[in-house]
């Protein structure tokens, strides 16, 4: 399937499963992304996922909640919790959201999705413009963002939409908020989630 074809989709995750739905996508090929902290453990922690890391390996398994370098060990924690992204095409994505339900009419999660011109709801993709926003805002770790849910936006009014010229979110769109008397940029994944930013320059701000 060519590129632009395939379009982001949100996945909710049902049981704290969300490492594994991860690791299921990417077997199956699909491009994924979850928005994680990389938390250092040192000490117990550090020893147990040490012990937990080797006792996988020796049955060739691996735990996709930890990265290993070298010597240290990173735990990656979820900064949305049960919020998995996944990149796929638009007759593979609805054959994905049914494939989430189970023999006994449980389900592993669904796919969001929205009401067509015809009132029936079909999975709802992201623009990428969106995608690509909310990705660089949270590479980098969750130190001084706020996540909040869809319903919890239409509590912001819709600001000054600008995109920025320099930093570590450079190319990101989104608002600029005013949020505890600080000047902050807030991306939106319109009806599913928003991220706001910690304090930002407006010089490194350009009005769109």
């Amino acid at each position: 399937m060519e590129e632009s074809a395939l379009q982001w989709y949100a996945v909710k995750v049902f049981f704290n499963k969300v490492f594994d739905m991860e690791s299921a996508l990417t077997a199956q090929g699909y491009a994924t992304y979850l928005a994680v902290d990389h938390v250092l453990l040192k000490g117990e922690a550090h020893t147990q996922a040490r012990r937990h890391i080797a006792f996988l390996k020796a049955d060739g398994k691996t735990d996709t909640r930890y990265i290993e370098e070298g010597p240290a060990i990173f735990q990656r924690i979820p900064m949305v919790s049960s919020l998995l992204f996944v990149r796929a095409g638009e007759k593979e994505i609805t054959a994905l959201d049914e494939s989430f339900k189970d023999a006994t009419g449980g389900t592993k999660g669904f796919i969001y999705k929205k009401r067509d011109s015809e009132g029936r709801f079909v999975c709802e993709a992201i623009p990428d413009c969106q995608m690509e926003a909310f990705r660089l805002i949270t590479s980098h770790g969750s130190e001084g963002l706020e996540f909040f849910s869809a319903d919890d936006i239409s509590r912001f009014a819709t600001g000054c939409k600008v995109r920025v010229t320099d930093g570590p979110f450079k190319g990101a769109v989104g608002y600029v908020k005013r949020i505890k008397r600080n000047r902050r940029l807030l991306v939106a994944i319109e009806g599913i989630v928003a991220v706001v930013s910690a304090y930002i320059d407006p010089r490194l701000l350009e009005a769109m």
